[in-house]
């Protein structure tokens, strides 16, 4: 029997031998057919998909998908690609990982082996007392947690392209939804997609804007300047404020261990207002004051405006001030949240393909600018392309933003009515030696007439006597109230300007028709010129509506059937929102469980004694009615605004599912009772 007859020999190289040298095939499997494995799970998953559109999309819809292709084939070959891709990676990363162990654990018996001279009975007493390797297994719990969390990693950006792809599938189209998911919906500014200028049925031009609050905000950013004074108070804020909460959750415990209702949401928020004082007050010029409790009030006057840099000429390590700045230094708390925000876009750019060529950090001002090319020309880059820009907003700028926002508003208005004014003088001019060209030229022929046959006759004042409030432009703007004075939409305005541009533009083409004297020519130039720029304007964000936080801009460029920009970016959103937002967080929802309509007092299983007894006890119907028929209707209101009915709960904290056999306590009304159960439904 020759040696290519041995299976199990490490001479032997097949491909489909089993354990061979290069095999796909193992012993171990048993001779499984691999391949029918791999066909029956792809084909199981692409019937689910298939069965899943048959039954949500209409007969015509799924016979023009058929028509493109065959969607089944589609939907085969992905799978397979996403699953070969996952299996491979895994394996590679299986592989190298049982290496490094293996040869480890090779390298350590051989220790044992060489390290003869030691006395057997000494090496069996070291082995049994144990050292830092003696049942460790925390380096391998390490690789097998490194292992699993890059096969997640793969598997979840698996999913999230498979469930973008079926979303644009499904809808046929690419809209805001492609981008954002349900969960951060509420962070999007503005999205906006339009067509290109240079290719419009080609090419669409995407723009994204996301702004995170500061509240929001996993770790919060500062900026570079802020002082070292105000860094240590936020810290000792956030001190007061965990403590607070500290001793409300124990107030929360003794009240359930005493058997006394939960409170409610404005209990708990009043609890914690009448708290601050205990721990802070406004005295800031006493030393003695509480707020002064955690740091002294001299150490507080020596960093007084003590910012991120210090004058060299001033500098000395042994000073109070330069060792309290050390200390806030070395915590990092100045640039820690402003450098997570950064390596988390960057390095989910990089492990989702969406490379870069041109980065810039502008650290101090807190902005970070990400394009894929370096060029900005736009006649010099491809179709397929991106340009990120990160940066940290405070109030103070926002509110310098909006005061530029409004100049350049107004701006725009001087110039078209600039514009407007020397049409609308060309125009009169271009009626010279003409009777009638429009309704005003008719007007004022008949005014003489109409004033004495019609308002003479009826003592109505002439068309020309009453005041014009409509322009006939757009319609009359409301009054402003405090809200919109604070926060300006600009809605009406820019749909002004941009009504006057479209009418000058009809204007000029019904004045001159088919010629192009020098005057249409100079106008249509300028009236090009503005309206790219209001365009421009207008695709911008209205800082009145960004609030402090961190805003990130997206401008994306992709090509309508290829869209690989779009999807591929979707994913970086999602991700990158994830790792550096807490998201939206509603306290009314947190605590809501169980809506009022639901909630049954025979549910709560209690013998307790009823203290009252009475007719609304023994005829609850009658309670019900009488409650409905009710004159003021604002009881009603308040009555079904009310928390949701909770059972008293017994000392000790008893179980779920214990019934409460003890009668309830004198002096106290059990909230299970007839009548007060029905006002609470």
């Amino acid at each position: 029997m020759g040696a290519i007859d041995l299976p199990k020999s490490p001479n032997v190289f097949h491909p489909e031998k089993p354990s061979a040298v290069g095999s796909r095939n193992s012993l171990a499997q048993e001779y499984r057919d691999q391949q029918k494995e791999v066909n029956q799970l792809l084909e199981e998953e692409t019937n689910k998909v298939l069965h899943h559109l048959q039954a949500k999309l209409p007969k015509e819809v799924l016979e023009r998908l058929d028509v493109m292709g065959g969607i089944k084939e589609k939907l085969y070959n992905y799978f397979n690609q996403n699953y070969q891709n996952m299996f491979n990676r895994y394996m590679v990363t299986a592989e190298d990982e049982m290496v490094k162990k293996i040869r480890n654990y090779i390298d350590k018996e051989e220790t044992k082996v060489l390290a003869r001279y030691t006395p057997k009975e000494i090496a069996d007493l070291l082995d049994q007392v144990g050292g830092a390797d003696k049942f460790n297994t925390g380096e391998i719990e390490k690789s097998i947690v490194n292992m699993y969390g890059h096969l997640q990693g793969h598997i979840q950006r698996g999913i999230n392209d498979l469930e973008n792809l079926t979303n644009s599938l499904l809808r046929q189209k690419t809209d805001v939804g492609a981008f954002i998911r349900g969960e951060n919906a509420y962070s999007v500014v503005k999205c906006a997609f339009k067509d290109n200028i240079v290719k419009p049925k080609t090419v669409t031009d995407v723009k994204l804007s996301v702004n995170i609050l500061d509240s929001e905000l996993i770790s919060p950013i500062f900026h570079y300047q802020v002082t070292v004074e105000y860094l240590i108070k936020d810290l000792i804020s956030k001190h007061i404020i965990d403590t607070i909460d500290k001793e409300i959750e124990k107030l929360k415990d003794e009240r359930i261990d005493q058997g006394l209702d939960e409170l409610s949401d404005s209990e708990i928020i009043f609890a914690k207002i009448n708290k601050v004082e205990n721990y802070t007050d406004d005295k800031a010029d006493d030393p003695k004051s509480k707020r002064y409790s955690i740091i002294a009030k001299a150490l507080m006057d020596r960093i007084n405006d003590l910012r991120a840099e210090i004058d060299p000429a001033t500098f000395d390590q042994l000073n109070v001030r330069e060792n309290i700045k050390k200390i806030v230094d070395m915590e990092n708390i100045r640039n820690r949240g402003f450098n997570t925000a950064i390596n988390s876009i960057t390095s989910i750019l990089d492990t989702s393909k969406m490379g870069y060529q041109y980065i810039e950090n502008l650290k101090n001002a807190r902005e970070l600018i990400i394009r894929e090319y370096e060029d900005t020309d736009v006649a010099n880059l491809p179709d397929e392309r991106y340009q990120i820009r990160l940066r940290y907003y405070d109030n103070a700028q926002l509110i310098e933003e909006r005061k530029a926002y409004d100049v350049q508003l107004k701006s725009f208005e001087t110039e078209v009515q600039h514009l407007w004014d020397v049409l609308d003088m060309i125009y009169e001019d271009s009626k010279f030696l003409t009777r009638v060209t429009d309704f005003a030229d008719l007007a004022k022929i008949y005014k003489k007439k109409i004033r004495k046959n019609i308002k003479e006759r009826t003592g109505d004042p002439l068309y020309e006597d009453i005041a014009k409030v409509w322009d006939e432009i757009s319609f009359i703007k409301p009054a402003e109230t405090e809200v919109e004075r604070m926060n300006r939409t600009y809605l009406y305005e820019k749909d002004k300007l941009r009504h006057k541009l479209i009418l000058m533009r009809e204007k000029m083409k019904n004045m001159y028709g088919y010629q192009y004297p020098i005057q249409r020519r100079v106008m249509e130039e300028r009236l090009n010129f503005l309206e790219k720029e209001f365009n421009r304007f207008d695709y911008m964000i209205n800082p009145y509506h960004i609030q402090p936080g961190l805003l990130l801009d997206v401008d994306i460029t992709s090509i309508k059937r290829k869209k690989a920009t779009l999807d591929g970016m979707a994913n970086v959103l999602n991700e990158f929102l994830h790792g550096v937002s807490k998201g939206f967080q509603d306290a009314a929802f947190a605590s809501f469980s169980r809506r009022r309509s639901t909630v049954r007092q025979d549910i709560a299983q209690s013998f307790a004694a009823t203290p009252e007894e009475g007719p609304a006890a023994l005829d609850p119907g009658k309670a019900y009615l009488d409650m409905l028929n009710a004159e003021d209707n604002k009881n009603l209101v308040s009555t079904l605004a009310e928390p949701a009915p909770k059972v008293s709960k017994p000392r000790g904290r008893a179980a779920k599912g214990v019934v409460d056999a003890k009668p309830a306590k004198r002096g106290r009304k059990s909230r299970s009772a007839g009548s007060d159960g029905l006002k609470e439904v």
